[in-house]
């Protein structure tokens, strides 16, 4: 504990000196000028916009376009998946219930088989038993 306050004193210094710098030195803040609404322009009346503005405002647009394909490729990405998601879903769906029909014929088919060996085994007893009365 003691080396962690050793190793902090002199950070607590050096934020204390660029605290009290950031107090004396004035910073300039730019900013973009306030716009200020045009009025309705006539035919005859007709605005020029400079190369800068022209440019500025294509960068803007070009800037909302990558972001408007770049959300619409995100959500398309996400509908692909979503499908894929729902198929493989009902791939599963299917299999499962594939795997339970053949599980219960697989049942059916050993009942079955105990029923015809129960059969059987009943029928040859009495055909046993019927013959052996028969001979004398």
């Amino acid at each position: 504990m003691r080396k962690s306050r050793l190793k902090l004193k002199p950070c607590g210094k050096i934020t204390a000196i660029v605290i009290l710098l950031s107090f004396l030195m004035p910073f300039r803040v730019s900013g973009e000028p306030l716009t200020e609404p045009q009025g309705i322009l006539t035919e005859n009346s007709m605005r020029y916009y400079s190369d800068s503005e022209i440019d500025l405002l294509i960068d803007e647009i070009s800037k909302a376009a990558n972001e408007a394909i770049e959300q619409a490729a995100g959500e398309a990405a996400r509908a692909a998946f979503m499908a894929s998601l729902e198929r493989e879903a009902a791939a599963y769906r299917e299999a499962h219930q594939w795997r339970l029909e053949a599980q219960m014929a697989r049942n059916t088919g050993r009942k079955n088989a105990l029923l015809a060996g129960a059969i059987c085994f009943v029928g040859g007893l009495v055909l046993g038993v019927s013959i052996q009365n028969l001979l004398p």
